[in-house]
């Protein structure tokens, strides 16, 4: 699990391509330290596997499925990259709940400036906006933003200093696709919202509570 705050700006060194798939050589120096072969790090808000460790970074395999959902498919040598280490156990919980797994991407539609702030618009699918609610949690190239404003299929954060020049949001320019994770919680209610109760109905009855021990 991720909170969406990022350690720092890595950079793609190399691409190594296995047919439907691939391994990517990431230069960083954050991200490393302590770091094991197997632990999990999240590059653009996709959780990777550590599977060599580099005098300057790592590499990790990027399945097919990855490279389908992400805009890890369009890495290049040159690249930069955000990078979060799973967090530990006595760590602080500084943003949400990101568990890198990528719903989706979305494209930057407008980039504007607002005295010391940044406002991103994102167009996204009904799919991806379904979860989407003001003032909510989102996580876009894995970074823990907060949803300022909502339309149909386009939603806006507004983005401190702070937080462009120490990520990749910075280098974000009109046109250009970012990874999407939508906050677990909300799918989790849905989920549990739709499951029978064992009378052949749907939604939070008393036999539905009851099975899960809550009466």
């Amino acid at each position: 699990m991720f909170t969406g705050i990022i350690e720092e700006k890595g950079k793609i060194q190399r691409v190594e391509k296995l047919g439907t798939s691939c391994v990517l050589y990431i230069q960083a120096e954050v991200v490393t330290k302590d770091t094991k072969i197997g632990d999990s790090i999240a590059v653009n808000g996709v959780c990777l596997t550590v599977t060599r460790l580099l005098q300057n970074g790592f590499a990790a395999d990027v399945m097919h499925e990855t490279l389908n959902r992400s805009s890890l498919a369009a890495a290049r040598p040159g690249t930069s990259v955000n990078l979060e280490r799973a967090m530990p156990c006595d760590g602080r919980f500084g943003g949400h709940i990101v568990a890198g797994h990528i719903d989706g991407q979305g494209i930057v539609t407008s980039v504007e400036r607002d005295a010391n702030a940044v406002w991103y618009t994102v167009e996204t699918s009904a799919a991806i906006m379904r979860y989407i609610i003001e003032k909510g949690s989102v996580a876009l190239d894995g970074i823990s933003l907060t949803v300022a404003a909502v339309a149909e299929r386009k939603f806006k954060v507004s983005v401190i200093p702070h937080t462009a020049s120490a990520t990749t949001l910075s280098e974000r320019k009109k046109g250009d696709a970012v990874n999407i994770e939508n906050d677990c919680v909300g799918k989790y209610i849905e989920k549990f919202l739709q499951m029978p109760d064992g009378e052949g109905q749907k939604g939070m009855s008393k036999t539905f509570l009851a099975r899960y021990g809550y009466l």
